[in-house]
């Protein structure tokens, strides 16, 4: 061993130094690490020139063949202590453009016609659909070629799985992928529709025409998934992969794949196998035998060379032998790959690669894992380095994992071959439990309601993820979402009721901040059924008020009053006192729209009550914040402003707390006549503190809320500013429901301000909503607006409207008004 130095990356020569004495040790990467006393991922590392070994590593290395390690000392000082970077400029840096892409095959073979045709349907179309057979090597060929683009399409280079073909799964409907797509690009969520396949996909459209992107979507199950993700005007791209032709996008050209030729397959298998000492052209015969088990399929023959790379020791032959033994045994030709690197693994952590077959959703973290398998949290993550190593599980991102769909097909066919059902039952019970009391952990860190509940399904796993705060909280239901609906279907698909029943409670916070409300009702419809199979009294009551809230929040205020009557039927809120509490809560808001005046005042002070009884601060806080909005609204703007102010008293830390929010808006608009600047600091505190939360229907509340205030201050122009916010912010939601609460404020500051046309328009539009919505007292309002304005010039409609508005009030409650 010479002490020669590389002129160029040291740590590259070093790697490859180290490469030698691997050769010379004769041993392949485990049984290295094993005489070592190094791991076998950080060995595999130093090997790779991914990480600079530390000297230890080295002399060892140097020790086992035998060899003076004195002469790589000035090569290995090289490589740890590199030349200091330069010094970062003071301007501002602009953060880097999102590139998703899967890494580049540094051994991809052949395909130059139909990377050629990938390429100049791209140019032509601006999309192209590639499909072949399961892998055949569709993904490879698209990444490969978006890799190619991505320096003529600078502003995003994404990727998406549509899990066209993942079996367990049904695949991603338009409405999920396009606000991942979405997200990725940064759009603010403001930005993005709430509800319907076909705003998303205009927006994402309207998106990609003003940037230049490149998008592969990977494993299409058909036209129509793929329809509303394409791109329209504009110079961005798509790339779609699929199993099936796309017949349905005659505006898209295809790009069909066989298997490789005998010689690019021999040609990959050798670049995939590395092949220093020419095994594979010493024994010809067994080579071909290696490619026909293969079925000449680019992943099982990337599987194959990495078994002949990590085992200098084998022969082709006993390559051959091994994978005909996995060929029998599962009976598929590249499943044979597969069950060759699982036979590598020790017992536990074949167990572990076989029960990730089981896993409902894409990617996933250690903590489910952990759940899964039943063992602590830091074997897990042993276990699963050590299959990242075997390329049986990728890992795209820092602590995230996935399987590809074929190996995740050959884990779930090992599975159910080698383990007993009883075992595989309790394991997937272990992970529905898991993302039950992992969401209900969340829900518990944003709060949304006025009392969170713990999960009762199942057992709570040993270990769960930690949120510190609501946006540690927010960011895992972000990344887990996919997964949360994957193991609800899944719950619904093996008949655990107590499973499906519970999970949609704890996403409530989530849908309010990020989604419409029609998948929630959805949820809570199904959520409803299997509480009514369980049979449980208290279940099937939570069941109905949880429809109940998701009716009211669609604006079906007829049906949430419904659920709520039988939610009360079945359990008395006497009975059950934090139940009772949450369901007065929500009774009194259904009230107040339906236009009831003593009624809500009072159920918000029976829940404070029985919030009391129960123990719960917030809960009391929460009932006083709305008694005090109610007061408000019955004009008791003294008896309002000192409720909200002892609300506000009550220590929180989060200051975006539901009920200081609730309370900082009434009291802004409760003083807005007689303190106009303390009025004006509680508003933009209450505004301010709603777009930190990311709530956007307490925006448009805030902005509306501020707007009456500034009526009553007289500054007319910036009310109106005031209001037409929050309407833009309304529209945005696509939910029309929510402007009943809005539009007839914003008539009577557009009369004020001498705009009586628009104030009439405003006021005709609740009246027209309002009955719709079963909304009387806002009716009410809106024959009063409509009679206000017309007053001056068409008394005699005036006097109709005016009323009808008494008899609404008085149908309402005689006497009241």
């Amino acid at each position: 061993m010479t002490g020669r130095t590389a002129e160029g990356d040291p740590q590259e020569e070093l790697a490859a130094r180290l490469r030698l004495l691997q050769e010379l040790s004769g041993l392949g990467v485990r049984a290295l690490a094993r005489d070592t006393g190094l791991s076998s991922s950080s060995l595999s590392r130093y090997l790779n020139g991914q990480t600079p070994p530390p000297w230890p590593a080295v002399v060892a290395l140097c020790r086992l063949v035998k060899r003076d390690p004195r002469p790589l000392r000035p090569l290995w000082e090289r490589t740890s202590n590199p030349l200091p970077a330069p010094p970062k400029s003071s301007r501002q840096v602009r953060p880097l453009p999102r590139n998703d892409l899967p890494r580049d095959a540094p051994d991809f073979t052949g395909r130059d016609v139909q990377l050629a045709a990938v390429l100049a349907a791209v140019d032509s179309h601006r999309a192209v659909s590639v499909d072949g057979m399961a892998g055949v090597g569709k993904t490879c060929l698209a990444v490969h070629a978006a890799h190619r683009l991505a320096a003529d399409f600078p502003d995003a280079q994404l990727y998406v799985d549509l899990h066209g073909f993942t079996e367990g799964r049904e695949p991603m409907d338009p409405d999920s992928v396009l606000r991942m797509l979405l997200a990725a690009l940064d759009v603010p969520s403001e930005r993005v529709p709430r509800e319907g396949v076909e705003q998303l996909a205009a927006c994402w459209r309207s998106e990609l025409a003003r940037r230049r992107v490149v998008v592969v979507l990977d494993n299409a199950a058909d036209a129509e998934q793929v329809r509303p993700l394409l791109p329209g005007a504009g110079e961005s791209v798509a790339l779609i992969t699929s199993r099936n032709r796309l017949l349905g996008l005659d505006e898209v050209p295809p790009v069909s794949l066989d298997v490789l030729s005998p010689r690019e397959s021999a040609e990959l298998l050798a670049r995939a196998g590395g092949d220093p000492d020419g095994r594979l052209a010493r024994e010809p015969e067994s080579t071909a035998e290696v490619l026909r088990l293969c079925g000449h399929l680019p992943l099982a023959l990337r599987l194959a060379g990495a078994r002949l790379r990590h085992r200098p020791g084998w022969t082709v032959g006993i390559l051959v032998e091994r994978m005909a033994q996995g060929a029998s045994e599962f009976d598929a030709e590249f499943s044979a790959a597969f069950a060759m690197s699982v036979r590598q693994l020790n017992r536990p952590q074949a167990r572990l690669f076989r029960m990730l077959g089981l896993l409902p959703g894409a990617s996933f973290d250690e903590y489910v894992v952990a759940a899964l398998a039943e063992v602590p949290l830091r074997s897990a993550v042993a276990m699963l380095e050590d299959l990242v190593d075997a390329h049986l599980v990728q890992q795209p991102t820092a602590g995230r994992y996935r399987l590809h769909d074929l190996v995740h097909q050959h884990a779930r066919r090992a599975a159910a071959e080698q383990d007993p059902a009883a075992e595989r039952e309790r394991a997937l019970g272990r992970v529905l439990d898991y993302y039950v009391h992992a969401a209900a952990a969340a829900d518990a860190a944003m709060p949304f309601l006025s009392l969170s509940r713990a999960a009762s399904a199942g057992r709570p796993p040993a270990e769960l993820p930690r949120f510190t705060d609501k946006n540690a909280a927010l960011s895992w239901l972000v990344a887990e979402y996919g997964n949360l609906l994957a193991a609800f279907e899944t719950a619904a698909a093996v008949g655990s009721d107590a499973h499906v029943c519970e999970l949609p409670r704890f996403l409530r916070a989530y849908f309010a901040r990020r989604c419409g409300t029609t998948h929630l009702n959805v949820l809570f419809e199904r959520s409803l059924a299997a509480a009514e199979r369980l049979g449980d009294p208290l279940q099937l009551a939570e069941a109905h008020s949880d429809l109940g809230f998701a009716r009211y929040n669609a604006g079906r205020t007829a049906e949430a009053a419904a659920a709520y009557e039988a939610a009360e039927q079945r359990v008395s809120p006497a009975a059950d006192t934090p139940g009772g509490a949450e369901k007065g809560q929500r009774r009194g808001y259904l009230s107040w729209d339906a236009g009831h005046v003593e009624e809500p005042l009072e159920l918000f002070r029976l829940a404070g009550k029985l919030y009391e009884r129960a123990g719960s601060p917030a809960g009391v806080a929460h009932a006083a914040a709305s008694e005090a909005w109610a007061m408000l609204q019955l004009g008791h703007r003294e008896e309002a402003a000192r409720r909200a102010r002892e609300v506000l008293d009550v220590p929180h830390a989060d200051p975006a707390w539901p009920p200081a929010l609730t309370a900082r808006i009434t009291l802004g608009v409760a003083i807005a006549h007689a303190e106009p600047d303390e009025a004006a600091e509680h508003l933009h505190h209450a505004l301010a503190l709603a777009r930190d939360d990311g709530h956007l229907h307490n925006q448009a509340w805030c902005l509306n809320c501020r707007g009456v205030a500034l009526r009553q201050m007289g500054r007319y122009e910036e009310a109106l500013a005031s209001h037409r916010e929050a309407f833009a912010l309304l529209d945005e939601l696509f939910e029309e429901h929510w402007k009943i609460h809005f539009l007839n404020g914003y008539g009577e500051t557009c009369r004020l301000a001498g705009l009586p046309e628009e104030a009439l328009r405003l006021h005709r539009q609740a009246l027209e909503l309002a009955p719709r919505l079963g909304n009387r007292y806002e009716e009410a309002l809106a024959h009063e607006g409509i009679a206000t304005v017309l007053d001056g010039t068409d008394p005699a409609e005036a006097a109709e409207h005016r009323a009808a508005g008494q008899a609404v009030l008085q149908r309402l409650s005689p006497g009241a008004h």
